[in-house]
């Protein structure tokens, strides 16, 4: 229930930074929500493949790590566009 809270802020801040950027902030919510839930699945998976499926609490810790790790990648992809000129 928390992660889904704190994808809920790192999305709209994504949408913040967007549209300080004169880009589509519909566009960017949709690449980290389907990048979070990407890298959370394959977190999972990781964390299964280390910790196997009686360790839940780390396998759910790799996941959720991996899922903010995508996050800061869609935010560092937005931080390498120009700004928007102001007028």
């Amino acid at each position: 229930m928390i992660e889904i809270i704190i994808l809920i802020f790192l999305t709209r801040e994504i949408g913040r930074m967007a549209l300080r950027k004169g880009l589509k902030p519909l566009t960017w919510k949709i690449y980290n929500v389907l990048g979070w839930l990407t890298f959370e699945f394959i977190g999972l998976l990781f964390g299964l493949m280390i910790f196997g499926k009686d360790n839940l609490i780390s396998v759910n810790l790799i996941g959720i790590a991996f899922a903010v790790s995508s996050y800061f990648l869609v935010k560092a992809q937005l931080n390498k566009l120009p700004d928007q000129a102001a007028d």
